[in-house]
């Protein structure tokens, strides 16, 4: 096998392990924050698509509150989010073409089609009202030193929980469907066919987003970086299949713990070089400490389980072909903007009397960022007494399997 082949075949057709890839975005976003002076964020760039879709209808969305203060100027190609989120889409989908791993799926039950658009309006709806989502205020909203970052994050955790119990629910259970007939597995020239079309179709793919960065260089510096770090993300995910919603998930359902100290790491990582760029003079992003952060975040757990998907793993899996994820980008634009519609109601109420509270500021440089570590640390000594908790379940089982006629007596 020849080097070339040997590094297709680990890299660009294995997938990769989420937890050194979660590290390796962590360190990405605190870059990317240092070069673009924004967050790693993508549903208020939604929500802008959709102010700019109610404008088509005659309305004036750039006039209302919630617009205001997110920002409604410009196109999608003008803004350091808009750009980025197109090279993510492009990365995701060079990745999945170069491993053959484009195919047009549509979801064994149409049911989820409905389920998959209600759990996008809900987790959009949450994330918009909390300013975030698993990136602004989880994934890098916690590395900014915002109070409100904790709030979603483990309020997310509970809507989780709530979200596997509704998912329980007979009426949401999707029937197993039996056909009694052998799968048609494609001729291997056939698949060998195919592969070589997607690999040439990636290739395109990444001239294309050059060029597309190139193009944004010429405008300014920081869309061209913001391009290509859109790139770096978008194929980081989906190489890995980087989704906060198995991590949130896996918490109440097999107690898997990979994900989860993944993205708490990948937190760590992140706040180091946060911090650095805080300290050089970049402005952090913090935002409302009150009802709306909880709120928003157990509505976003919610959505995220009964939807299947968070906003990074939607995206990379729409890249890869998979309608039911189409459904669900479209749910979290809609859910997103419903915020800004009944902003001036909700924001007056839940968000806007409530104080921003940076940690740097409330505790000190050095307070606030080993405040933010030791939370980070609670949160991974919590995440594995939970794996313990289904370890001992586990291990109880195998045992009344071999030995069922053992009848439990008193602890000694």
């Amino acid at each position: 096998m020849s080097v070339f082949s040997s590094f297709r075949e680990r890299y660009l057709l294995r997938f990769w392990s989420p937890l050194p890839t979660l590290v390796a975005l962590g360190v990405a976003s605190a870059y990317y924050f240092a070069l673009t002076g924004t967050f790693w964020a993508v549903t208020g760039e939604f929500t802008r698509w959709g102010g700019h879709v109610l404008s088509w209808f005659g309305l004036q969305p750039q006039e209302w509150s919630y617009f205001k203060i997110i920002g409604l100027q410009g196109t999608p190609l003008d803004r350091i989010d808009g750009v980025m989120i197109i090279g993510m889409f492009l990365g995701a989908l060079g990745c999945a073409l170069w491993a053959g791993n484009v195919a047009l799926r549509w979801p064994t039950s149409r049911r989820r089609l409905l389920q998959g658009l209600i759990g996008g309006i809900i987790a959009g709806f949450g994330a918009r009202l909390a300013m975030g989502c698993n990136l602004a205020a989880f994934f890098t909203g916690i590395p900014m030193f915002s109070l409100h970052a904790w709030a979603f994050m483990l309020s997310t955790v509970i809507g989780a929980w709530i979200g596997v119990k509704l998912s329980l629910l007979p009426f949401l259970r999707i029937p197993l469907k039996i056909t009694g007939k052998a799968a048609q597995l494609p001729a291997p020239e056939a698949l060998a066919r195919r592969a070589r079309q997607q690999w040439r179709l990636g290739l395109l793919v990444l001239a294309l987003a050059v060029a597309f960065a190139a193009w944004r260089f010429d405008v300014s510096l920081v869309l061209g970086m913001a391009t290509l770090f859109g790139l770096l993300f978008g194929g980081l995910i989906e190489r890995a299949q980087i989704c906060f919603t198995s991590a949130a998930r896996d918490l109440w359902t097999t107690g898997r713990t990979q994900a989860a100290f993944g993205i708490l790491l990948g937190m760590a990582a992140a706040c180091i070089g946060t911090f650095a760029a805080i300290r050089l003079g970049v402005s952090p992003k913090v935002f409302w400490m009150g009802p709306n952060a909880v709120i928003g975040g157990v509505l976003f757990g919610i959505g995220i389980v009964l939807a299947g998907g968070c906003e990074t793993g939607w995206m990379y899996r729409a890249m890869e072909g998979q309608v039911h994820f189409w459904v669900v980008g479209v749910g979290n634009v809609i859910g997103g903007t419903l915020v800004a519609v009944f902003w001036d109601s909700l924001g007056g109420l839940l968000a806007l009397p409530y104080p921003k509270l940076n940690l740097l500021q409330s505790f000190g440089p050095g307070g606030g960022l080993l405040l933010t570590f030791a939370g980070l640390g609670l949160c991974m000594l919590l995440v594995q007494l939970n794996a313990n908790r289904f370890t001992r379940s586990r291990n109880r089982t195998d045992v009344r399997q071999e030995n069922p006629d053992a009848v439990p007596g008193p602890a000694r």
